[in-house]
């Protein structure tokens, strides 16, 4: 078994070299079993107030095997990193089904469960190393915006309170053993702000540092996050985290996303990534690209020189995975561009000094 610093020293070499492949969806996996109320209780909250079904990060806690099984479907596939059951597992996510106790144990156990089905592939697959990848979601409130139309000013969660439930959530995941923390599906970048702020609190009090990857949300045509920045300004207002990887996932398929992730790698001074949807949502609220619709899209991005880490968000399964592995095995990985060093600023555009 590798230890940290042997698996951190390997993924930075391997970015250098290759592609790197991260899982797929972990929810598309999940509804795959049926799993009832009963099930998503368990024997620990079979009697919790609360209805608990849909409750996805609940069932690292309540049906472990069922997530270590997954995991290891993807790493299978040929996924180099997997992410942990962690997308709703804040304090603040975890209110709607009063459970915001349970932010340490989720985070723990499902980096743990991730961690033991790394550990297992790597051990007899002959893959050299597995990483995990700690997800902190986005929540389901928004810092910059009010969800009142008729009171602007108005803010349904604090940006402490969203570093604080950041920082113990990042604390627990490097506990259980994540490689890596990944803020992802990144609609406001004020919410993105205090998970960055708080995972410096978390590296402090754990006294090491694990690379971060960052990835947002582009959720529509407009070109924009959902609090209204482009890439670019995107890119302008967390540099300054120095993330190992920046990137786009969510929302849009791999043909909507493009023009987005290549504004993104032309300034990125980091590696970028990609974990698109299985197309857009049809009528019924399914996926409907086949693997093969999706490496033809992603061939098409790597080609172009816009890739160092790809995967799949909504509605992609381990066949997806496995295609890509097999469409990335021989691509050159994007190189990084050397951009100018001037004043970068960001609005809701970016701003930059001329000279």
């Amino acid at each position: 078994m590798t230890t940290r610093e042997e698996r951190l020293a390997h993924l930075h070499q391997e970015i250098q070299t290759r592609i790197l492949i991260l899982d797929g969806a972990m929810g598309t996996m999940i509804q795959a079993h049926g799993f009832d109320e009963a099930d998503y209780r368990g024997e620990r909250f079979k009697h919790h107030s609360s209805d608990l079904k849909g409750n996805n990060d609940l069932l690292s806690l309540t049906q472990p095997d069922c997530i270590r099984e997954i995991h290891k479907a993807y790493l299978d596939a040929g996924a180099d990193i997997v992410e942990t059951n962690t997308f709703n597992a804040s304090s603040i996510s975890q209110a709607d089904y009063a459970l915001e106790d349970l932010v340490t144990d989720l985070n723990f156990e499902s980096a743990r469960l991730a961690r033991e089905a790394a550990d297992e592939v790597a051990d007899t697959s002959g893959k050299q190393v597995c990483w995990v990848a700690g997800v902190l979601g986005p929540t389901n409130r928004t810092a910059s915006m009010s969800p009142d139309v008729n009171d602007p000013g108005f803010r349904n969660v604090t940006f402490d309170a969203l570093r604080e439930t950041y920082c113990d959530a990042s604390t627990a995941l490097m506990r259980g053993g994540a490689d890596l923390i990944l803020v992802e599906t990144i609609f406001d970048t004020l919410n993105a702000k205090a998970a960055l702020m708080a995972v410096e609190d978390a590296f402090d009090a754990m006294g090491y540092r694990l690379p971060i990857m960052i990835s947002g949300t582009i959720t529509d045509n407009s070109g924009r996050t959902l609090s209204g920045q482009t890439p670019e300004a995107f890119w302008n207002s967390v540099a300054h985290a120095r993330p190992f990887s920046i990137g786009l996932n969510c929302a849009l398929g791999a043909k909507e996303m493009r023009p987005h992730l290549e504004e993104l790698s032309r300034v990125a001074t980091t590696y970028v990534s990609a974990h698109p949807n299985a197309g857009l949502p049809n009528e019924f609220g399914a996926y409907d690209e086949t693997p093969e619709m999706m490496a033809d899209q992603l061939d098409e991005f790597a080609a172009n020189g816009l890739l160092n880490i790809v995967g799949g968000c909504c509605g992609t399964t381990p066949d997806h995975i496995r295609e890509f592995a097999a469409r990335m095995r021989d691509k050159i990985p994007r190189e990084i561009p050397d951009v100018p060093k001037r004043l970068r600023l960001s609005g809701l555009e970016p701003f930059m000094a001329l000279s």
